[in-house]
């Protein structure tokens, strides 16, 4: 299914969203995940977009990732950000200048998904683009591989573009 969906042309900006959300939830199969993040709750943060959480928030209604409960957290600002193992960071909260306050905002174990050209650059493990008015993905398996996790081979034959 998701590889179905990076082929889709981007043609309205709320689809976008939809997408974003439906492939956050999917990149989260797809990852090695330390035994340290597979404890307590699996939480999905989202930062400055009310939409994506919202969006995640619907699809994951009492879910579980394995044996654990699935939970969303909104952070209108950096300063209300705690730990998670997934963050989605919109375009609005400025990645690339805040990636090191992020970062240790965060801690070990946490995947960090954008959607800012050059994100990567600046430690993000997977980053949203559109090109040719089409989404698709980029994965940084250095950043990833720092942070304990492990990329499948599969998502990574769905990304657009992927950097060891």
């Amino acid at each position: 299914m998701l590889a179905l969906l990076m082929i889709m042309p981007v043609l309205m900006q709320g689809q976008v969203a939809k997408y974003k959300a439906v492939f956050t939830l999917n990149f989260i199969r797809y990852i090695g995940w330390p035994e340290a993040a597979r404890q307590g709750d699996f939480v999905i943060g989202v930062l400055q977009d009310s939409d994506i959480a919202r969006r995640i928030d619907q699809q994951t209604g009492g879910k579980k990732f394995g044996f654990q409960t699935v939970v969303v957290k909104e952070f209108n600002s950096l300063a209300d950000l705690t730990d998670c193992q997934v963050l989605f960071v919109s375009d609005r909260s400025g990645f690339s200048r805040n990636a090191a306050q992020i970062k240790q905002k965060l801690g070990n174990n946490s995947l960090i998904v954008t959607e800012s050209e050059g994100a990567t650059d600046h430690g993000s493990m997977i980053n949203f683009v559109v090109r040719n008015e089409v989404l698709k993905f980029e994965i940084h398996k250095g950043n990833a591989s720092s942070n304990g996790l492990q990329i499948s081979s599969r998502l990574e034959n769905m990304s657009s573009a992927i950097v060891l």
